[in-house]
Parts: structure tokens; C-alpha cells; sequence
């Protein structure tokens, strides 16, 4: 859009004074003979600004020719570039747009400010992935936003967890959320709230009918009900373990979503760790730490644990040759 590449330039120009006009057309993906057009179109709205051509030529503006955003405190122009690193941009269509903005509030920013933004962009990165979780599958997240933004109805094709078939589900959205790398879909179906994991989405559809939410609800409500519907462990086992200290900074990031409380120091190169699982067969997990963790209670998940090592015992214990 030609009015916005032209605002472009001008706060491009306000923040360093002079461009090469082929370093201007490379940032907004124009021509260079473009760039000289929109010069000329800014000049004649009364910017003061001009093109230097030949080898060392570029883009000028006139010195002390500004406009300043009014009220942006350092920390809020540091703010506004952490809040740019999240990655959320992105899988939302908003990539260029994002830099595009901040490419303008930098340049619109008082001159004792814009260090401080710079160093925040160069200095702080945020990757929403957890470690050893593998980066999560990229998404279409195009009509789930239509139907959020334009509070219709969705049908969906999905495939829910543990089927091999999609199924079909008309919803009424709420909203879309971020969690820890992976989108979903916050909806009602058949006025119930519901989870929808949108790399599970196989096809989305508009309908015309308008969205029928729960009066009173939004979206924070609604997802944080779910989430704590998610979060909490029903008839939960309580383990008690023993972990070898060496290695218990590793065993509590691992396992941190099973915590049942802080692990106390035995005082022998061992400490007490109590965790809580959904079953106990959730708790053999714990052998892929060896005999650096011991299970020391209940007797049922002494005995799940020995009962997958038997298993892996003879899976190996014989001539692997004799299986083909």
C-alpha cells in the first residue's frame, strides 16, 4: 500500500537521516525507481526531503524534521520489543506487519530512547518451545481467525487424540491461544467448552450463522476452566523416589509437571522426591533414568517398574538374530 510505504520511508528517514535509495527498496520490497517516485510524491506533500543520485547518492531528509509518539517511556519501548519476540506474530500472519511497526516506533521515538529498544531487540530472544518437546508443526490458522474476529460458527474437520479418523464438529469460537509453542482453539460444541489443538484441524469452514457463546464468558475465562480441567491429576498416585543428587537438577526439569512438592536432601548423595501421576503405569518414565532414581513407594509402583524392566529383559536378553 503506497500511503504506508511512504510513512515507511519517512520514519526510516527520521531515524538515520540518509538512505541508499537500494538499501530503502530492499527493506520494503520495491524497486529503486519506485523509492525515487514516492521521493518525489513526499517532497510534494511538503516533506522535506530529497534523492542524491549517482555512486554515493541516497535518500536524504532534512535535520530536525520529526515526528515524535508523545508519552513512550524507556521501559515501554523495551516492552514493546520483548512483546515482538514471542514468535505469536508469526503463525498469526503478522510477521511483516510486526516489523513494519517497530521499524516505525523506533523511528518515532525520542533519540534517548531508541538505545536502550535496540539493545532489548539484539539482547533478548524468547523461543516458546520447552526443551526436548520438538518444535511444534506450522499451522493455518487463517479461517480459525475469521470466525474468532468475525463471531461465526465453525465447522471443523478434527482429528482428536488417539483416533485415526477426523470427525466433523460445529463450534462456536471464543478465541485462539498459545500455549507453550502449540495453537488452540478455544470453543463451546453443543455448549460445553472444548480444547481443539489446531495442528489437528484438518479443514475449517465459516459458517454464516452467527457464534452462540455462553452470556457473560470471554475467552480468558473460558481457557483458564479448561486449563485447570487439563492441569489437574484425578484420583492421583502419589510416588515417593529417591534420585541421586548429581542428577537431580535434570530429573526435576524433566519431570516438573508431576511435582508433588519440593525435594528434601537426604544428606547421603540422595534426595526425596514425591510425585503425583494420573496412573500407575505413568510411572515408568522414571526408568530412563537407570538406577540413578529408585522408587521406594507404593509397592504398586515398585512392582509396575519392575514389571516393564522384566519386559525389556527378555526383549533383549535373547539372540535378537532368532527374531529376524
Amino acid at each position: 500500500m503506497k500511503a504506508d510505504r511512504l510513512l515507511s520511508i519517512l520514519l526510516l528517514l527520521q531515524a538515520r537521516g540518509g538512505i541508499p535509495a537500494t538499501e530503502l527498496a530492499a527493506q520494503l520490497e520495491v524497486s529503486v525507481r519506485t523509492i525515487y517516485r514516492d521521493v518525489e510524491a513526499l517532497s510534494a506533500a511538503g516533506v522535506p526531503v530529497w534523492a542524491e543520485r549517482g555512486r554515493n547518492g541516497g535518500v536524504r531528509l532534512l535535520p530536525g524534521y520529526r515526528t515524535d509518539v508523545t508519552g513512550l517511556t524507556s521501559d515501554e519501548a523495551r516492552a514493546l520489543f520483548v512483546l515482538a519476540a514471542d514468535g505469536a506474530h508469526k503463525a498469526l500472519g503478522l510477521g511483516g506487519s510486526i516489523a513494519s511497526a517497530l521499524r516505525k516506533v523506533m523511528a518515532a521515538l525520542p533519540p534517548d530512547h531508541r538505545p536502550a529498544a535496540e539493545r532489548t531487540s539484539e539482547r533478548i530472544l524468547v523461543d516458546p518451545v520447552r526443551w526436548m518437546q520438538g518444535r511444534p508443526a506450522d499451522v493455518e490458522l487463517g479461517e480459525l481467525q475469521r470466525a474468532v474476529f468475525t463471531d461465526r460458527r465453525l465447522r471443523l474437520r478434527y482429528r482428536r487424540s488417539g483416533e485415526a479418523a477426523a470427525g466433523e464438529y460445529t463450534v462456536d469460537p471464543y478465541g485462539l491461544v498459545s500455549k507453550a509453542g502449540v495453537w488452540y482453539l478455544v470453543a463451546d460444541r453443543d455448549g460445553e467448552p472444548r480444547l481443539f489443538r489446531a495442528d489437528r484441524v484438518q479443514s475449517a469452514t465459516v459458517d454464516e450463522e452467527p457464534v452462540r457463546r455462553r452470556p457473560g464468558l470471554g475467552l480468558a475465562e473460558v481457557w483458564t476452566a479448561l486449563r485447570d480441567g487439563v492441569e489437574r491429576v484425578p484420583d492421583e498416585v502419589r510416588v515417593r523416589c529417591r534420585v541421586r543428587s548429581g542428577r537431580l537438577d535434570m530429573f526435576l526439569r524433566i519431570q516438573s509437571a508431576h511435582l508433588a512438592g519440593p525435594p528434601a536432601d537426604r544428606g547421603d548423595g540422595w534426595a526425596d522426591v514425591e510425585l503425583a501421576f494420573r496412573a500407575v503405569r505413568a510411572a515408568r518414565a522414571l526408568l530412563v533414568f537407570g538406577a540413578d532414581v529408585e522408587v521406594l513407594g507404593p509397592a504398586s509402583a515398585r512392582e509396575e517398574l519392575a514389571a516393564a524392566a522384566a519386559e525389556v529383559t527378555r526383549l533383549y536378553g535373547g539372540d535378537g538374530d532368532d527374531r529376524g
